[in-house]
């Protein structure tokens, strides 16, 4: 059975910290692949509205286009409403029923899993992955692998931010993704000259 992993989130953008933890996760637990899937609406974080979903799944097809084992996934968006986890693992493994679907979150998601709707139905379709997260804990009293990997203390909002006052997000995203952004005007960057 093809072992695969599904990391989630708005990738808005994308930067080097998603693509660390596919990376990482894909190494350490010897994954066909991992799948980096845009949501849709999502459910506990609004999306800045600047990036139209459309431009977040064009983000992530350029961070992982070069890179080994990472791909992009469309099915949260092209579903569209609210994306919650349980109703898109169920479709994607009714799609692959012959895939053990390995599902990444984040040590802040981990502390939150309680929470989530449908989460004893949902530990039943996949295997859950845990990676480290700066400041938070990590804990819970459900079946979760932990994989060991590099934090880095990055998020969407910093660099929305960055490029909105025109500093430098070199090395924080792929260049293409950046190229794209400017190039789209995305984030504030129309008021800035290229290579801030």
């Amino acid at each position: 059975m093809r072992k695969i992993g599904i990391l989630g989130g708005t990738f808005n953008p994308p930067h080097i910290g998603h693509l660390i933890i596919a990376n990482e996760v894909r190494h350490a637990l010897n994954l066909a692949e991992v799948r980096l899937m845009p949501t849709a609406t999502p459910p506990h974080k609004k999306a800045a509205s600047d990036a139209t979903e459309a431009q977040r799944l064009d983000m992530v097809g350029l961070a992982v286009r070069d890179i080994d084992g990472l791909t992009k996934c469309a099915l949260e968006i092209e579903r569209g409403g609210v994306s919650y986890t349980y109703d898109t693992m169920k479709r994607l493994t009714e799609l692959e029923p012959d895939v053990d679907f390995h599902f990444i979150i984040g040590a802040d998601m981990i502390d939150m899993l309680k929470d989530w709707h449908r989460i004893d139905e949902l530990i039943e379709l996949v295997t859950f992955v845990g990676v480290g997260r700066p400041g938070a804990i990590g804990k819970t009293e459900f079946p979760i692998t932990i994989v060991d990997i590099p934090e880095i203390d990055l998020s969407s909002t910093f660099i929305r931010r960055r490029i909105a006052n025109g500093e430098t997000v070199q090395l924080l995203i792929p260049g293409t993704v950046e190229s794209y952004i400017r190039k789209e005007g995305l984030y504030g960057s129309r008021s800035h000259k290229a290579g801030n």
